[in-house]
């Protein structure tokens, strides 16, 4: 089902993509990135979430909202500790 996180398909999921309007909602490259690891990371947490079926498995599809960019940049903004934290692990 459409925009409902579903842990039996997560569990199977061997692609992700995202899904930006083509002004990107005016973010900037690394915040992109962040909203992009935050909603992969956490899935539950997209507001638009779907999942296409594959031979293999599931591609994760989400649709970034602005209510999600608010809503991870606010975090994000409130808690630089956490937030460095993010940024670290996704590079190592």
């Amino acid at each position: 089902m459409a925009n409902e996180f579903d842990p039996y398909r997560e569990a199977l999921v061997v692609e992700h993509v995202t899904l930006w309007p083509s002004d990107g909602y005016s973010v900037n490259r690394e915040e992109k990135e962040l909203v992009e690891r935050t909603l992969h990371k956490q899935p539950q947490l997209a507001t638009e979430l779907s999942y296409l079926r594959l031979a293999t498995g599931f591609v994760r599809c989400i649709k970034v909202t602005l209510d999600d960019i608010s809503r991870i940049l606010g975090q994000a903004t409130s808690s630089p500790s956490q937030d460095q934290d993010t940024v670290e692990q996704g590079h190592g």
